[in-house]
């Protein structure tokens, strides 16, 4: 009995990474099409968010499956709340991704961003993949350190966000009113993957050391 359970923890775990990876391509998929105006791109991520959210549904039924007939206590029961905390940060991720698709879907056959904010996109684009796949790895190693430090990684990205914010209050942004919205929505969307991220990465550290260590919070609606 206590062999299947620990099967059901390490199949949670697995799934968990999973997610992981399909935020993580959902992400870089959405911001190539947002960037190329790639319409059949941006569909692909739209229609393939029902992924995450099939894993994130298996993994809460799995997860309640066990507290209702193991009872689980101490590290065990971490392990199956902590799972279900980042299943809803991982499944929030894939809708920022959906969300960058459905903004290069709105815009095409132009893309959504103007050339000087280009490089900043493809930048954050960049950080949220390699946060996302970090957060993956942490959850597979349980490593602490490694989770301790995607806080500081974070603040590429806020940098980033904050950037775009200056751009547009500047005299020189010149473009109208829908590109400025764009931007802004996009800029968050980015912002909040990242932040995801490491609410992931909190948890684990949480998981393994059952103590609540706050890295960089994450608050507010996502």
């Amino acid at each position: 009995m206590r062999d299947a359970f620990h099967e059901d923890l390490d199949k949670i775990s697995d799934q968990l990474v999973e997610m992981t990876r399909l935020a993580a391509s959902a992400m870089s998929r959405a911001t190539t099409a947002l960037l190329d105006a790639d319409l059949e791109l941006a569909e692909g991520v739209i229609s393939r968010d029902e992924e995450i959210d099939t894993l994130r549904r298996d993994l809460d039924e799995l997860a309640v499956e066990l507290l209702a007939r193991q009872q689980p206590v101490a590290t065990d029961l971490r392990i199956v709340v902590t799972a279900l905390h980042m299943a809803t940060s991982l499944e929030r991720m894939g809708d920022l991704a959906e969300h960058v698709a459905k903004v290069a879907r709105l815009r095409y056959p132009e893309s959504a961003v103007p050339a000087e904010l280009r490089d900043i996109i493809v930048s954050m684009g960049q950080i949220a993949d390699r946060l996302v796949l970090r957060a993956g790895s942490i959850i597979a190693s349980k490593d602490v350190e490694a989770a301790k430090s995607l806080g500081g990684e974070d603040d590429e990205m806020d940098s980033l966000h904050r950037r775009v914010f200056t751009i547009l209050a500047s005299p020189e942004w010149r473009h109208p009113a829908d590109v400025t919205v764009d931007i802004t929505l996009l800029s968050r969307y980015y912002e909040r993957f990242a932040d995801h991220s490491v609410a992931v990465a909190q948890q684990v550290v949480y998981l393994v050391t059952g103590t609540w260590k706050a890295l960089d919070a994450v608050d507010g609606d996502r």
